[in-house]
C-alpha cells in the first residue's frame, strides 16, 4: 500500500539515474542513517530505476561482505522491516572500493570503477559523492574528486556531480573560510549540498509552512507582538563513548553553530519572494547578518557549564570529568546559552534565547515564541485570575507539533481563568511512521533541491557570530564555567542571564 506521505508527490521529485558514493561507508552514520534511508526511499519507489551505491573507505571489504553489512543495518536501523523483494532488487547495486582519501591514485581506480558501473548500465548516469568522515578528511577528499576529474562530471547538464559535506563544517570561522575555498576550487556552489540533518525533520520543514500559509501568525510575528523567544535543543546522555570526539567539540560547536542557528534563521527570516531555494536562503543568510555582535563580558550575553554528578532516569550518573575519555583539564562546555538580538525592523528589540546541552531532564528540542502579555486593564492579578503568556511552542522532538498556550475560562458560577494548550501532533494527525530527515535530504540532494542545504555564506555569517566566543572560552580555560547537576535544565547562570530581561526559562514539554 502507499505510504500516505507521498500521496500527491510531485512528478517532478523523480531523480535521474545515479551513482552515490559514501566516503566513510564502514562508519556509524552510514549504518544506522545512510543505508536504511536509502532502503527506505527504494521502498517508496524514490530511487530512480538505474541507481548504483559505491561505498568507499579505507577498509579492505569485497562486494559481498559490504552488502551483508547493509542488510544488518537495515534490519537493525531501519524505520520499517526489510522487505525481501525490495532488497533483492537494490542487493545487487551495491559495492565497495577500498582506497585512501588523500591518495590520487586510489581516486583514479574509483573514477575507473564508475566507468565501468556506466558502461554495465548503457548510460551516463549523474555522480553524487556524499562525504561521510571525520572532518580532517575532508579537504582531501574534495581536492581528490577534482584533481582526477570527477567533480567536474557533466557540469552545467541535468547530470551534474553533486558533493553533500556533512557536518562539523569548520570548527571557527577561518576553517570555514579554508574548506569552501578548497570546494570552490573544485565544485561550484550549485554543485555543494552543506547537510544539516535537523533541517530534514518534518517540523522543521513545517516552519515555512506554519508562518507563511496561515494569516493568523505573520501579522503578529514581530517586536510589537513578540515577548522574546525561546530555542531549546537538550540531550539527555552524556558523552557516552564519543569522549575524545566530544571534548574537542563541546556545545557551542556542537549544536548551538548550526543546528541552533538554522532554527533561529527558520523563525526570524523575512517572507521570501517565492519557494525557489536560493530566495529561502537569501533570506536566512539576511537574518544572520543581521544579529548583533555577542556581549562577552561576564555579565553579558552568554553562558557556559558543565554537568557535575547528578540522577538521570533515577540512576546516578558521574559528572563530564569523570566520563572515559575526558582529560582532568578539560574546560570544554557541555551546555551553552546565549541571548542574542537581530537588529532588524521586525526584531529589533526582541531577545532570542538558545541554549543547548548534555544530561539535561530529558532530550527535547523546541522552539517558542511567547507573546506579550495583554494590557492588566479586566484580568489582573487577583487569585481567581490564572493567566499566562500566550506561547506558541514548535517541538521538532521528540513528538513532533505545535502546541498553543491560551487563557480560558474555568467552567463555574464566577469569572475564574486557567491557562490551556491547544495541541497538534504529528502521530496523531498523520501517523507515526514519519520519513527519517536523511530520507528527505538524499532525495533533494539527489534531485537538485538545495533548500534544506546550508549556503557557503551561510555557514561563514554563522562561524563570525560565534568564533570571538570560541576564543575567549579557549584563553579563560576553565575560568567562568559553571556547574549543573546531571539530570537538570541547566546553571543557575543560565536563568540569570533571562531574568535580566525580565524574563525566565520555559519548561520544555509542557
Amino acid at each position: 500500500m502507499r505510504h500516505p506521505f507521498l500521496e500527491g508527490l510531485s512528478k517532478h521529485r523523480g531523480s535521474p539515474p545515479t551513482i552515490l558514493v559514501i566516503f566513510g561507508a564502514s562508519g556509524d552514520l552510514t549504518a544506522r542513517k545512510l543505508v536504511p534511508a536509502l532502503f527506505n526511499l527504494s521502498l517508496d519507489n524514490l530511487l530512480p530505476a538505474e541507481f548504483r551505491l559505491v561505498g568507499y573507505g579505507r577498509k579492505e571489504i569485497p562486494d559481498e561482505a559490504f552488502r551483508k553489512s547493509a542488510r544488518e543495518a537495515i534490519e537493525e536501523f531501519s524505520r520499517r522491516p526489510l522487505d525481501e523483494d525490495v532488497w533483492s532488487a537494490i542487493e545487487g547495486n551495491l559495492v565497495y572500493q577500498a582506497g585512501a582519501y588523500d591518495d590520487p591514485e586510489a581516486f583514479k581506480a574509483l573514477a575507473e570503477r564508475i566507468k565501468s558501473l556506466q558502461r554495465k548500465a548503457g548510460r551516463e548516469m549523474q555522480l553524487v559523492f556524499y562525504i561521510s568522515t571525520p572532518p580532517g578528511v575532508f579537504e582531501g577528499i574534495v581536492a581528490n574528486l577534482g584533481a582526477c576529474g570527477l567533480a567536474n562530471h557533466r557540469v552545467g547538464g541535468k547530470l551534474a556531480a553533486k558533493v553533500i559535506v556533512e557536518k562539523p563544517f569548520g570548527r571557527d570561522l577561518e576553517s570555514a573560510r579554508g574548506l569552501n575555498r578548497v570546494i570552490a576550487r573544485n565544485f561550484k556552489e550549485s554543485q555543494v549540498y552543506r547537510i544539516d540533518h535537523y533541517l530534514g525533520k518534518e517540523t522543521v520543514q513545517n516552519l515555512l509552512v506554519a508562518r507563511f500559509a496561515n494569516a493568523i501568525f505573520e501579522p503578529i510575528w514581530n517586536r510589537e507582538f513578540v515577548d522574546c523567544v525561546q530555542i531549546t535543543v537538550a540531550e539527555e546522555v552524556g558523552v557516552g563513548s564519543r569522549g575524545g570526539y566530544y571534548d574537542e567539540s563541546g556545545a557551542l560547536r556542537d549544536m548551538i553553530q548550526n543546528h541552533t542557528m538554522q532554527l533561529l534563521s527558520l523563525i526570524a527570516m523575512e517572507p521570501p519572494v517565492s519557494l525557489d531555494p536560493e530566495s529561502i536562503r537569501d533570506e536566512k543568510v539576511k537574518v544572520l547578518k543581521a544579529v548583533q555582535p555577542l556581549d562577552l563580558d561576564e555579565e553579558g550575553d552568554t553562558v557556559r557549564a558543565r554537568y557535575e554528578e547528578g540522577l538521570t532516569g533515577g540512576k546516578r550518573v558521574p559528572g563530564y570529568l569523570q566520563e572515559a575519555g575526558i582529560p582532568a583539564d578539560s574546560s570544554t562546555e557541555t551546555y551553552a546559552a546565549l541571548r542574542l538580538h537581530i537588529n532588524n525592523w521586525r526584531w529589533q528589540g526582541v531577545p532570542f534565547y538558545l541554549r543547548s546541552g548534555k544530561r539535561m531532564a530529558r532530550r527535547v528540542s523546541e522552539i517558542a515564541i511567547i507573546f506579550k502579555r495583554p494590557p492588566g486593564i479586566l484580568f489582573s492579578r487577583e487569585k481567581q485570575f490564572e493567566t499566562a503568556q500566550n506561547t506558541l511552542v514548535i517541538q521538532v522532538q521528540p513528538d513532533e507539533g505545535m502546541t498553543l498556550l491560551a487563557n480560558s475560562k474555568i467552567p463555574g458560577l464566577e469569572t475564574r481563568t486557567q491557562p490551556v494548550k491547544m495541541h497538534f501532533r504529528y502521530a496523531t494527525t498523520f501517523g507515526s511512521n514519519t520519513p527519517e530527515a536523511y530520507e528527505r535530504l538524499i532525495l533533494d540532494a539527489m534531485v537538485g533541491d538545495s533548500t534544506l542545504f546550508i549556503r557557503g555564506d551561510e555557514t561563514e555569517a554563522s562561524w563570525r557570530l560565534v568564533t570571538p566566543l570560541l576564543e575567549k572560552w579557549k584563553a579563560c580555560g576553565s575560568r567562568g564555567m559553571a556547574g549543573y547537576a546531571a539530570g537538570s535544565w541547566g546553571p543557575l547562570e543560565a536563568e540569570r542571564l533571562l531574568w535580566q530581561r525580565g524574563h525566565s526559562w520555559r519548561r520544555p514539554g509542557i
